[in-house]
């Protein structure tokens, strides 16, 4: 007896317009303090100001709300954080920005943040730079004291220092 299968065309979606990434630290190798998981929207000719608007609460990215692990207990911009897997916000300022972590996770954007989750709210200068960039971009950088996490968008850049 043949059994034969009708396989029907599947359709698939079209590569998502604020594609998903990962920031690691210290990379790909065994020892990871820090994983952030993101997606990072694009300017598209629209004013950053715009897409991420002073004063407000922002997913810090797009879609699903922003979510950092750290592997271990570290210290955030200067507050004692608890290894654990965290929602990020930001509130952008002109000259600092406002990097909140929140115990709720699995949020989409910030439509349902609540500030009485927050674990944490540090202040952070806001720095220019010459080049602009078109996607939302979290990096690390090692620094004498430990590790920046950067963020960067259009001319603005933000760095978080994290030590272990």
């Amino acid at each position: 007896m043949v059994t034969t299968t009708n396989l029907q065309a599947q359709e698939f979606p079209g590569l998502d317009k604020s594609p998903m990434d990962i920031a690691l630290y210290p990379g790909r190798e065994p020892g990871k303090v820090v994983r952030v998981i993101y997606s990072r929207p694009q300017l598209k000719g629209r004013a950053l100001a715009d897409l991420a608007p002073a004063g407000k609460v922002w997913r810090t990215g797009a879609n699903e709300n922003t979510e950092i692990t750290f592997y271990q207990d570290v210290n955030f911009g200067g507050k004692d954080i608890s290894a654990g897997t965290y929602s990020l916000f930001t509130i952008p300022g002109e000259r600092t920005w406002t990097v909140i972590l929140n115990k709720n996770l699995n949020q989409w954007g910030a439509y349902t943040y609540d500030e009485a989750a927050d674990v944490a709210r540090i202040e952070v200068p806001a720095a220019s730079d010459a080049n602009s960039l078109e996607p939302f971009s979290i990096a690390f950088k090692e620094a004498e004291d430990g590790v920046h996490m950067v963020m960067g968008w259009d001319k603005t850049r933000v760095a978080v220092p994290i030590t272990m």
